[in-house]
């Protein structure tokens, strides 16, 4: 089954230090795409972000792009997203409290953080295509 990574969850590893690829794969997740828009917004918060903590986990999340399948799509991240989901029917990983409620209430299966130390399937439907 295929995931959609939101700049959020490339930022993960760097801030909670969990290894997003194992849990997305333990929960059924073997390819991860990243489109060009979340690439834009996770380059520039790792030269940009407000607080050196932040860019450091957008430096470490721009280089898990590389274990990534790039897709190429413009427009803004959260538009790119949810229009990428309901084409390829891919689940979506995101911790956008605005963005999962867009993507639920399209039926769109959305996973996210939960405790800080895994990842949970939130809601939605089967991803697998």
């Amino acid at each position: 089954m295929k995931v959609l990574l939101d700049t959020n969850a490339l930022m993960v590893p760097g801030q909670f230090g969990l290894d997003v690829f194992e849990e997305l794969e333990r929960l059924g997740y073997h390819r991860f795409l990243v489109p060009r828009p979340v690439l834009r917004e996770i380059e520039a918060l790792a030269g940009l972000a407000d607080s050196r903590r932040d860019r450091t986990a957008a430096g470490i999340g721009l280089k898990l792009v590389s274990g990534c399948e790039l897709v190429e799509a413009s427009g803004e991240a959260d538009d790119v997203l949810v229009g990428l989901a309901l084409e390829t029917g891919a689940a979506v990983f995101t911790n956008d409290k605005e963005l999962k409620k867009k993507l639920s209430t399209r039926g769109v299966t959305v996973i996210h953080l939960r405790q800080r130390r895994y990842l949970e399937i939130a809601s939605g439907r089967s991803s697998d295509v």
